[in-house]
């Protein structure tokens, strides 16, 4: 893993960004679902369009921690530190090279 994480927090931020993988397809089927209001296309469309990056958020960190690189900054490949995964768990950046960044 290359980081300090352990593998119960590990297990858990697995099965927390699973879990939100499935919250947001089910969002995802329900937003695109068709419901005739014009009225609210616009609102739906927003919704849609960020309901898809979290999905392609979420589904680049479970694709990390099947190759071995979650928990690693993207820029400066140090640590990203456990209580940041936990309150993110798609975080690709430590919080200075985020703050740099972002």
């Amino acid at each position: 893993m290359g980081t300090d994480l352990h593998d119960d927090r590990l297990t858990r931020l697995r099965a927390t960004l699973t879990e939100d993988f499935a919250a947001q397809t089910a969002r995802l089927t329900e937003l695109t679902a068709d419901t005739g209001d014009p009225g609210e296309a616009h609102t739906r469309a927003a919704l849609i369009a960020a309901t898809r990056q979290s999905l392609g958020q979420i589904g680049d960190a479970l694709r990390r921690m099947a190759d071995g690189g979650y928990g690693r900054c993207q820029r400066c490949a140090g640590p990203i530190p456990v209580e940041r995964l936990e309150a993110l768990p798609h975080a690709t950046f430590c919080v200075p090279c985020q703050q740099k960044h972002g």
